[in-house]
Formats: structure tokens, sequence, C-alpha cells
């Protein structure tokens, strides 16, 4: 059974648009969210962590999912906003749109998938502990969840909590968040080393189901 996850601060979760998730993300936005370097540092980072063969989770997915396109993965599972832009990715091997701050509840069975990564999405996430509890339940043992994030975003959409600290807070805030679910070890925080001289940063957070 999934510990139930540590109530955090609600006023850290409210944004200045509260309106439906699924209608801000009615409209594809056929784009990459950050730079090349920045994806360039994703995909190493992915390529390092997650199992070949593995089935892999990709948490608030997108038109792109930046893992490594010369590692097989025997599953790429898409949970996202937006239709068009997750059957425009080719990584994608099945997708679902659900809205996470709506209803946290992932429609996986336990133990699905052997690594998860969520990409410079988490700033938007009103019911992290529960997400992550989530995630923690449909991982296996053991498995790595990667949360890659820079210092882009809507703003609007963005959660007060995250608006509200610099890249580096930012990585403990995450660590908040595994803590929080009740079901992974303790996080480890990597400066990926994109950006140091121009473009985009991409820091990460990288968590371990417990066994």
């Amino acid at each position: 059974m999934t510990t139930p996850p540590t109530a955090l601060p609600a006023e850290w979760f409210a944004r200045e648009d509260e309106h439906d998730d699924l209608s801000f993300y009615i409209s594809p936005r056929m784009v990459a969210h950050i730079d090349a370097g920045a994806i360039r540092a994703a995909t190493a980072s992915f390529r390092s962590l997650l199992p070949p063969g593995g089935a892999i989770l990709d948490l608030m997915s997108s038109r792109y999912s930046h893992l490594p396109e010369d590692v097989a993965y025997t599953r790429v599972a898409g949970l996202g906003l937006n239709t068009e832009e997750m059957a425009a990715n080719p990584q994608l091997s099945e997708y679902v749109v659900q809205s996470l701050n709506a209803d946290p509840v992932l429609p996986y069975a336990d133990a699905s998938f052997d690594g998860g990564v969520c990409t410079v999405s988490v700033q938007y996430l009103t019911r992290p502990a529960e997400v992550f509890a989530e995630v923690g339940r449909v991982l296996k043992p053991d498995a790595p969840m990667i949360v890659a994030y820079s210092n882009r975003m809507f703003p609007t959409k963005a959660t007060a909590v995250w608006r509200s600290l610099d890249d580096t807070q930012r990585a403990g805030l995450i660590a908040s968040y595994f803590r929080a679910s009740g079901v992974f070890a303790p996080a480890e925080s990597h400066n990926s080393g994109a950006g140091k001289r121009w473009g985009d940063p991409l820091y990460l957070v990288v968590a371990r189901r417990l066994s």
C-alpha cells in the first residue's frame, strides 16, 4: 500500500491563472520548450539514468520527450494535456490526456515502469505530493524518476512557490515533493552545465523508488 503523502502548504500552489488547465493547453504548441544545449543535456542524462529496453513514463508529456533516439525502450507512455502534441511525438508508444491538477491518480497499474521523466513541467503541479506518490506507485522498486527543469515557464500557470525561488532553491523544492510522497529515497540534484555562458540552463533532481 502506498504511504499517504505529506500535506504541503496550500498557499504554495496558488497561481495567477486558476482556470482549467486543459483549456489553457487546448491549442497545440509544436515547439521545444528549451534550447538545443539544454535538450542535449536532458538527453544525455536520460541516457545515463534510464534502463535501455525499459518501460518509461513521460509525465506531463508534449511534442518532444528528448529521450535518446538510438536507445530502444519497450514502452514510452506519455501523459499530458494536448492530444495533438503527443500524437506528433514519435517517441511515445501510447499517450493519455489528463490534468494532474484535477486528477492526480495515474491510469497505470502498480509497478508498471522501469523509470520516469518529467521535463520542464513540474512548476505547474498544484498537487505534487499526490502526483509523486502516484508516480512511486507505478514505478518498480529502485526505478529512477528524473525531474528536469530550467528557468522557462508560462508564469501565469506556474505556482507561487516556484516563482518565489531561484534555480538552486527549486532543486530543494522538488526534493521536498519526493520526500512528501513518502515512497522515494532521498533525492539528488545536479546542474547539467547547460547554459553556463548563454542559453537555457538545465537542472535535474533524481530519486529512486524505495524497495
